[in-house]
Parts: C-alpha cells; structure tokens; sequence
C-alpha cells in the first residue's frame, strides 16, 4: 500500500539545494583552478571558489544548529541493522523490479546505506574538504601552528574533493531509482514522497 508522506521540512529541502549548488560550484572552480578547463578564468573562478566555501561553512553551522535543536542529527546515526537486504536490492534487487526492503517513515527517512553514506559526508568528507580548505587559505598559520606543507594540504583538500565528487555522482544517479525518474527529486521540492507501506 502506498502512502504520502510529508518527511522533508521548509528547510531541508532549503539546506539541501543550497548545500549541492555550492558542492556543485566548488567543484566547477576547483577542477578550473587547477587547469582542467577554462570556463570563468582564473582569478574570478578562485574568487567564486572562496566565495562559495565561505558560504557552505555559514550553511554547515546553520544546519548543525538545526539538527541540535530539532533532534533530526538521530536520523544519521548509522545503524547495521538490515543493511545486507537494503545492499542486495540495489545490486540486484533494483534491477530485477523488486521492491525496497526498507519502509521511510518520518522518523527514519533513511534506510541503513542512506544512514552510513550521510555519516561519512557529514562526519568526514566535509569536514576534511573545508578544513583541508580553510588551512590551503591561510597557509602561513597552517604551517606555523601544525608543521602542514602546503602540498600535503593540497592533496588532502584535492582527495577530499575528488571524494565529494564521487558522492554527488554517486547521491544524483540514485535520485533516479524511485518510484519514477523524478519522484525523488519532486519529494525534495515538495516535501512529499509517496512511500510504501
């Protein structure tokens, strides 16, 4: 039996947007920083490349006040719990047409996989990409109070980043397995999500 449920609030679907718009520019400025191609020029990619991690840090602390003061941080705790049939359906199970082991709810919109890719974006991935970041932008006290050269900065932020990447890749290809190619996508426009029951 299918169900509507409202799961996403005003503010994260907001969160989620603005979060993979900026995700989406520093990666854009980021491979044209380091040369891959020329789309807004150096100096102007740099400067939006800044601009752009600046304003994730702000969104971060924002969304960690949120998820303090909501008690939503629960839904990232991650959990092994079923993990192996929610991991056969999407190597197999997707294919075959069968439907998903795991029911969301409003207290848990996220299924054990969902739990741990999230835990591991917000715990690590971030994290090292915008510190990685913010000691490649003040070099001088990077060295100064942790003996970091700025090349082992550099490859940490670029590794981070290529993992970043990887997420988004790997975050948007399963926005199109729902229940059509873009009802996960209207759900988190909307709110809504029609869920199995």
């Amino acid at each position: 039996m299918k169900k509507k449920l409202h799961l996403y609030t005003r503010f994260e679907r907001l969160w989620h947007w603005v979060q993979a718009a900026l995700i989406f520019m520093l990666a854009v400025t980021g491979f044209e920083i380091h040369g891959t191609f020329i789309l807004f020029g150096f100096e102007k990619a740099h400067n939006i490349h800044i601009f752009s991690a600046w304003s994730l840090l702000i969104l971060t602390v924002f969304a960690i006040f949120w998820h303090l003061t909501t008690g939503e941080w629960k839904q990232y705790i991650p959990s092994f719990l079923n993990i192996v049939p929610v991991a056969r359906y999407y190597l197999q199970g997707i294919v075959r047409g069968e439907r998903h082991p795991f029911a969301k709810t409003r207290q848990k919109k996220l299924n054990p996989l969902q739990k741990l890719a999230y835990f591991t974006l917000k715990a690590f991935l971030l994290p090292l990409s915008l510190l990685s970041g913010l000691l490649y932008l003040f070099p001088d006290q990077a060295n100064a109070f942790l003996h970091v050269s700025l090349g082992s900065i550099a490859v940490t932020h670029t590794a981070g980043a290529f993992a970043l990447v990887s997420f988004f890749i790997v975050h948007t290809y399963l926005t199109t397995t729902g229940g059509t190619l873009l009802s996960y996508i209207k759900a988190m426009i909307t709110g809504w999500e029609e869920t199995e029951h």
